[in-house]
């Protein structure tokens, strides 16, 4: 009778991405790596060494329950309670749109709009905050910034300020809740503006993943039936709050990407930049400047 063959970390991350991969996960080894280092309460990278060692029952234990929930529908960033964002350990609930890899790109052009300025200091609003994960990330790589985070989600603001105070940048951001600018009253003019607006259109919505479609808050998905429900609003009250020369960055869909540059041309005030695309070749971040 041959002797089963140890459940090892190797063995574990085998099986699980077979099992995620046979209910459809999309990125099932991926998936199996971050359970297992949450299970064993370690760095993902950690794993890689210590493919042979036999992990202890309670362990084990742990990382099924996580596996369980995963299979079930459950996104990895819930069951495991946060999402890396630009090298950040964001904190995410159900009440937040988990970060993705593309918002990244939000975060690099402000912040190479801000190297090109004259002086560090700069005053910005993230509308549509979330879970602060691009006013965090923002806080963190230019110290002389402050920044004004803004959702009509209590309770997203909650877990935004949550991520604050993990990474030491609380004391930087001010939270408001806020319908996009209209409870907004100081400062009364902004360097910068950002948002990560909902602009999947609502027939694309039906088409989404379901643990996207049906986990994540759709209000942070939902931009009607041409994707700019809020962004045209948007694009209105920034016009009026942006200091002359300032700058405006939205994140947007690749299919609406001509809508938005259309209403930013239409918008009084405003003058549009390129469009930035991301390393797909897909647009991705519109730019528009308040003129003098």
């Amino acid at each position: 009778m041959t002797e089963e063959a140890p459940w090892t970390i190797g063995r574990l991350l085998t099986w699980t991405t077979d099992y995620f991969a046979e209910r459809g996960v999309e990125s099932p080894r991926l998936d199996a790596e971050v359970l297992l280092a949450h299970a064993r309460g370690c760095p993902r990278i950690a794993l890689y060494t210590a493919f042979e060692e036999k992990p202890d029952d309670e362990t084990r234990a742990r990382f099924k329950d996580l596996v369980r929930r995963r299979a079930g529908g459950s996104p990895v960033a819930h069951v495991v309670g946060y999402r890396e964002f630009y090298s950040l350990e964001m904190s995410v609930t159900p009440d937040v749109l988990i970060p993705r890899p593309e918002t990244e790109l939000l975060v690099v052009t402000l912040l190479d709009r801000l190297k090109e300025r004259e002086q560090p200091e700069a005053v910005i609003a993230d509308i549509g905050t979330g879970s602060g994960a691009v006013a965090v990330a923002v806080a963190k790589q230019a110290p002389k910034a402050s920044l004004t985070a803004i959702d009509k989600s209590p309770a997203a603001l909650a877990v935004a300020q949550r991520n604050a105070e993990k990474h030491g940048v609380a004391d930087r951001i001010r939270f408001v809740e806020s319908d996009l600018l209209g409870a907004v009253q100081d400062p009364v003019r902004f360097d910068f503006i950002v948002s990560n607006p909902p602009y999947v259109t609502t027939n694309e919505l039906a088409g989404l993943e379901p643990e996207v479609r049906d986990q994540e808050p759709r209000l942070a998905l939902d931009g009607g039936p041409e994707g700019v429900t809020v962004i045209e609003p948007l694009l209105a009250q920034a016009a009026g709050r942006l200091a002359p020369g300032g700058g405006l960055l939205i994140e947007i869909g690749p299919s609406i990407a001509e809508r938005v540059e259309r209403l930013i041309e239409a918008t009084p005030g405003l003058g549009r930049r390129p469009t930035i695309k991301d390393l797909a070749g897909h647009a991705r971040v519109v730019e528009a400047v308040r003129s003098a």
